[in-house]
């Protein structure tokens, strides 16, 4: 593992258990990132695919998962040829709703791996906007 890390922190606007749903959840997580075919648990394997394409786009080991709290797995993508990456989310309850934070760690440094580094970046970027659209729609729903 190298010591190059991206980091992202985003509020949104419900609890951490419904937060937590749209980050172990196959249906939810399809709405904003990939879908596993079963949801994501401690200890076990993942396996993402694209909800268009149905590509496996994405998999590894889930290395924690404290509900409502801590979520961790290694994340391999076959443009990372082997390397392999961790990426964490922690979620605390703030005032109105929750702060999510993700660290994606281990990834390749030096010019070489900087191109994948930016588009991790960049996808991060478009998987939290995602997020931030998705993760409110039902819990408005059920308020109005």
């Amino acid at each position: 593992m190298s010591n190059a890390t991206l980091r992202k922190t985003i509020y949104l606007p419900v609890g951490a258990a419904r937060v937590w749903a749209f980050l172990t959840e196959p249906e939810k997580l399809a709405t904003w990132f990939h879908k596993p075919e079963v949801p994501l648990s401690e200890g076990s394997s993942y396996e993402m695919f694209g909800t268009s394409s149905g590509d496996r786009l994405m998999w590894g080991e889930v290395i924690a998962a404290r509900p409502h709290e801590y979520l961790e797995y290694s994340f391999e993508i076959g443009p990372l040829q082997g390397h392999k990456t961790r990426v964490a989310w922690t979620l605390e309850e703030v005032p109105g709703g929750t702060r999510l934070s993700l660290e994606h760690s281990g990834l390749p440094e030096g010019e070489a791996g900087f191109g994948l580094v930016l588009a991790l970046d960049e996808g991060w970027d478009s998987h939290l906007a995602r997020l931030r659209l998705h993760v409110p729609d039902v819990e408005m729903e059920k308020s109005a």
